[in-house]
């Protein structure tokens, strides 16, 4: 009976809100990359929330030109182009200004180097810190009345309730709903994981 509950009470949620999830300091890199960094492809670990993504099994050390983070996530599969994302609090720790931008726009973006047990991967560009998005299916776009490459506020149900402003909408077949904030962002509104977000328009 519980379980039965609890499954109406996650459902009707799901309608009203989209669950948040905090996104840590991470890279996308190539199948080349990937055999110079580890001597092999990417191998999955765990499935992410988005369809076709997954943590990997792999790890890097991300090296900047005053510090560096060692143990970083790889996510898969592999891209036809490198990507790190970072907040901007890792920004200071390496000693660089990369810009907030959406996925995949890496143009005029600074560069970082990736070392792997393997070898050394020095990128010409790459380094982003994510802005704040929100995946939707078509469906669930339509059901909260945006369209892709809107921007909508977002109200957070969380320890430190905020509202975050000019919050991405981006919209896809492929996407699952779920709204994604970086550390900084995540640690500021007292995240939790299983909290929820209420778009506004």
């Amino acid at each position: 009976m519980e379980s039965g509950l609890q499954a109406v009470t996650d459902a009707v949620l799901r309608r009203l809100f989209v669950e948040l999830e905090a996104s840590g300091r991470h890279a996308h890199i190539t199948r080349e990359q990937a055999m110079h960094l580890f001597g092999h492809p990417l191998t999955p670990k765990k499935p992410l929330s988005q369809p076709g993504q997954y943590l990997a099994n792999e790890r890097l050390t991300v090296l900047g030109p005053k510090g560096e983070f060692q143990n970083v996530a790889v996510l898969g599969p592999e891209r036809k182009e490198a990507q790190v994302e970072i907040s901007l609090t890792d920004g200071r720790v390496l000693g660089l200004n990369a810009p907030i931008r959406l996925s995949g726009d890496v143009e005029n973006s600074p560069g970082i180097s990736l070392l792997g047990p393997k070898g050394r991967v020095d990128l010409d560009r790459g380094l982003i810190v994510a802005q704040r998005h929100i995946h939707l299916s078509p469906e669930a776009a339509e059901h909260f009345c945006v369209r892709d490459g809107q921007k909508v506020r977002l109200e957070t149900f969380t320890r430190r309730p905020c509202i975050f402003e000019e919050v991405i909408v981006r919209v896809s077949p492929n996407f699952s709903p779920a709204v994604h904030l970086d550390y900084d962002e995540a640690n500021a509104c007292g995240f939790a994981a299983g909290d929820f977000g209420r778009i506004l328009q």
